[in-house]
């Protein structure tokens, strides 16, 4: 008990300093006069948004982590092009035909702007959207830090260059959160919110053809929806839990443990490496699981934000002001 109190202490102070750095202080209760109801729309909206579709949690889950780590959670990944400016992160290659759930902020924002215009950024809408679908799964809650401001650019080059990769080595993994500042066990924790949702035939047909590391039945199974000829069915979906792909829990660990990992970058995490230890802790105990999420989605929450005088409010999500 000591040893993690320790931890979450050290990770409060961590993200502390982080969330000060560009000058403004992030603060949960950063909106509480000049938008009181901004918590209470976000939740009606993302409860509405899951129960059309479970799947949408998860999808949002991911929106926020690929806004994270490209230059910061800073609502870039939400950005349509602009020709004559940028071309932004919607149709990099880990996000094209694959990222979701736009109109959802979307809709979230227009009533946000309703309630109180131009006061909260699109970046934390996504935020504390991330948050309640989580939640709404089944999933842990944490503090959301506010006060962001949203980016005026976005980069395709970025989002294709600091994405983890499905076919990724531990290695590559490990050398990619490190970069941004996440140990290698936070970055066994975060691949954890592979509990919910599913991933395109085109991102795991590599693992279930030509890997070792995988189980025989649950390849054979896979294939089925998966043909071996590049361009088709890619688009075919199937879950990264295929035990409980809407619920949040630590299923997830206990398939990489029975070689049930969808992708190779999770199977890389019980390979015989240095996560392995790290798997069967969450295999068997789910609370330490979320307790370790939690702080590390409050963590991933820090990195790198716009605060004021940098960045704006969008008054649209999806182009700059």
């Amino acid at each position: 008990m000591a040893l993690q109190f320790g931890r979450l202490l050290g990770l409060f102070m961590f993200c502390s300093v982080l969330i000060a750095g560009n000058g403004q202080l992030l603060s949960p209760n950063f909106y509480d006069r000049s938008c009181p109801d901004l918590l209470s729309i976000v939740q009606s909206e993302m409860r509405r948004a899951v129960a059309a579709e479970s799947r949408m949690g998860a999808s949002i889950l991911r929106l926020f982590f690929h806004d994270c780590f490209v230059n910061g959670c800073d609502g870039s990944v939400l950005l349509d092009d602009i020709p004559w400016l940028f071309v932004g992160e919607k149709n990099a290659i880990p996000n094209a035909r694959s990222l979701r759930g736009y109109e959802v902020i979307d809709g979230i924002k227009a009533r946000v702007e309703a309630a109180c215009a131009a006061t909260v950024s699109c970046a934390d809408i996504l935020a504390l959207a991330a948050r309640e679908g989580t939640t709404l799964l089944g999933g842990p809650s944490w503090t959301v830090q506010l006060g962001r401001r949203d980016a005026t650019t976005a980069s395709l080059n970025a989002a294709n260059t600091n994405l983890p990769p499905p076919n990724g080595t531990l290695d590559d993994l490990i050398s990619l959160f490190v970069s941004k500042g996440f140990s290698a066990r936070e970055m066994t924790t975060l691949s954890g919110a592979h509990t919910l949702g599913f991933s395109r035939c085109v991102s795991f047909r590599p693992h279930i053809y030509s890997d070792a590391d995988i189980d025989p039945a649950f390849a054979a199974q896979r294939r089925q929806g998966c043909p071996v000829a590049a361009g088709i069915g890619d688009d075919n979906l199937a879950p990264l839990d295929p035990t409980s792909p809407a619920g949040f829990d630590n299923a997830y660990y206990q398939n990489l443990m029975l070689r049930r990992g969808l992708l190779r970058s999770d199977q890389e995490l019980f390979n015989g490496g240095s996560q392995d230890s790290v798997v069967m802790t969450y295999s068997n105990n789910a609370a330490a699981f979320r307790v370790d999420f939690a702080a590390a989605m409050e963590k991933m929450g820090g990195m790198g934000p716009l605060t004021w005088p940098s960045g704006q409010i969008r008054l649209d999500c999806k182009r700059v002001n």
